[in-house]
Parts: C-alpha cells; sequence; structure tokens
C-alpha cells in the first residue's frame, strides 16, 4: 500500500468546476505536492473530479452548477466547493457528500480543508480524511508546505469565527422536493400507468421493477432489467412520452444539454424516481450509440465547452 500514490487526475478536476469558475491555484499547487506520495499518508482519497450527477445525492444533475466536487474516498464519499446562495464563488466553503447520507460541511474554504488534513480534525463520519493506519503519515509536510503558501493562500486562523451556512439543511431539502417532484410529474404518472403490468410483486417501499432508456438522436432503446437487460412489450409505446420527457428537461435546464441514459425504478404504488445520464455514450442493439446521432443532440442543445464529455468532441 505504501508504494501506490494518489490517483491524481487534474482534467477531471478542472473540469468539475462551473462554467466560468476555475480550479483555484491552491488546489493545483497541492495536486502536485501530492503527487508521487504514498496513498493514505494525509488522507485516504484520489484527487479526481466528478459532476454532482455521480454524488451520493438525490437527483443531482441539476446541481451541476452548484458544485466542484474533486476529492473522491473510498467509500463513494465526494468532497468538493459548494455554491449555495449568498456564497463567495471565489472561495467557497468545503463540503463533503458522504455515501451514507453524512452530508457536512467540512471547512469553510480550501485552505482550511487543507489546514484541517494537518490537524486530523475529522469526525468518525469523515475518518477517510486521515492518514491511513499502515502508511507514515505526512501531514507535518503538508503542514510546512502550507506554511509556505502565500499570504492570501495561508488556512484561515479561526474557522469556528465564521458563520458557516446549513448544508445539511440544504441537502434534505433538496431531496425531499425533487422526491415530490417526481412524485407528482405528469409525465412520470402516465409512464407509471402504462407500465403497471410490471409493477414489482412485494410491498416494501424498496420493492421495484428497475428499467433502462437509452436515446442518442434517432435511436431509442428500453430495457428491463430482470434477469439481465430485457426488452419488453410497452418499450415503443413509451417511446413519444419519454423523448417529450427529454425536451422539457433540456427547455427547464437548457445548459445541460439532453440526456442519453435514464434509469429508474417502479415501485409498487406506481412511483417512478428516475435518474439521468448525461455523459456516458449508451450502447443500443450491442452496438455504442452512433457518434453522428449524438452530435446533432449536441447541435440541437448545445453545452458549455467543459460539460461536453470527451468521446462527443
Amino acid at each position: 500500500m505504501s508504494d501506490t500514490p494518489y490517483p491524481i487526475d487534474l482534467d477531471s478536476i478542472r473540469g468539475a468546476f462551473p462554467p466560468g469558475i476555475e480550479a483555484p491555484p491552491l488546489l493545483v499547487d497541492f495536486a502536485a505536492w501530492l503527487k508521487g506520495r504514498p496513498w493514505g499518508s494525509v488522507g485516504c482519497f484520489s484527487l479526481q473530479g466528478q459532476f454532482s450527477d455521480h454524488a451520493p445525492i438525490v437527483d443531482g444533475s441539476p446541481l451541476r452548477d452548484r458544485f466542484s466536487l474533486f476529492m473522491r474516498l473510498p467509500d463513494g464519499s465526494a468532497v468538493g466547493g459548494w455554491y449555495g446562495a449568498g456564497l463567495d464563488r471565489d472561495n467557497p466553503p468545503i463540503v463533503g457528500l458522504g455515501s451514507e447520507g453524512d452530508y457536512e460541511l467540512l471547512a469553510p474554504s480550501l485552505d482550511g480543508l487543507l489546514a484541517k488534513l494537518t490537524s486530523q480534525q475529522f469526525d468518525k463520519a469523515w475518518s477517510d480524511l486521515k492518514p491511513h493506519d499502515e502508511v507514515e503519515p505526512q501531514t507535518v509536510e503538508l503542514a510546512q508546505w502550507l506554511a509556505g503558501q502565500p499570504a492570501g493562500d495561508k488556512p484561515a486562523c479561526d474557522d469556528g469565527a465564521l458563520e458557516l451556512p446549513d448544508f445539511r439543511g440544504f441537502v434534505e431539502k433538496w431531496s425531499r422536493d425533487r422526491e415530490d417532484y417526481w412524485a407528482n410529474h405528469r409525465l412520470m404518472a402516465e409512464l407509471g400507468w402504462r407500465l403497471a403490468a410490471h409493477l414489482p410483486r412485494g410491498k416494501k417501499p424498496w420493492d421495484q421493477t428497475r428499467f433502462e432508456i437509452a436515446i442518442v438522436g434517432a435511436q431509442y432503446q428500453a430495457r428491463v432489467l430482470s434477469n439481465g437487460p430485457q426488452p419488453f412489450e410497452e418499450a415503443a409505446s413509451i417511446e413519444s412520452l419519454l423523448r417529450d420527457l427529454r425536451e422539457q428537461m433540456r427547455r427547464a435546464q437548457p445548459e445541460l444539454g439532453l440526456w442519453y441514459t435514464m434509469h429508474f425504478g417502479l415501485h409498487a404504488d406506481g412511483r417512478i424516481m428516475p435518474n439521468f445520464e448525461y455523459d456516458l455514450r449508451p450502447t443500443i442493439d450491442g452496438e455504442p450509440a452512433k457518434l453522428s446521432e449524438a452530435q446533432a443532440d449536441l447541435a440541437r442543445a448545445p453545452r458549455p465547452e467543459r460539460w461536453v464529455p470527451k468521446w462527443l468532441v
């Protein structure tokens, strides 16, 4: 383990920041300092960017411009900047989106987070941000490096003196609102009605029948995930409904563009909770989706440059 260096992907980090906001020099310099050091020596994480779509938060796609997630933990948790209402977009607070529902404001700023790494000031839920027991810690070296940073980048001396916003409250309200939004969405209600033959037999809240939809330009594929992806009788009849949903979502948040894949679970009460994939190239009829069809989607629904997946450029 001590020979394994930290995984670092600066391109993905830069791409994870909202359009118009660049990765701060302190983060880039920290990545350079960390490069080649043993994984776990200042915490158990990788420096890799990701969108809120893939973070542990309900329906995270619409929140892409509210986060700059630059750190991943082994359990799937994510750490990064939060651009909430009234917050400093040049120096946002750093938050954790925990895979087990731990949503916490970890530090008032990036320099504050790095200072906490040196002093290991994290509770049990965020123990992965402490050095690994089997690796020689390098937190003293990190503290020395931080002390040598320009005055404007040095950690704040008294984080506790700042009034910090209620991040957990924000996430909990967002989750409730999105669950209600989809539970009362007209197209979701109609989709549930058309797929009534596939309602799960169990009545427990977690019982569900899973579906996967792929739409790329004129291409379309719908599968029920039962003993592997399978075609189902109603697939053709729900295509227009799903395309209407795709267009409605594009109009509501045009900078996201058009999604390519939709996964959803059909619950026993007919409720549907979807999630959407905007970046991965789906497979349709056993082949990667046609590039020409994806490019036609992009031309019709353009995105900010950093939100265009590499396979589509």
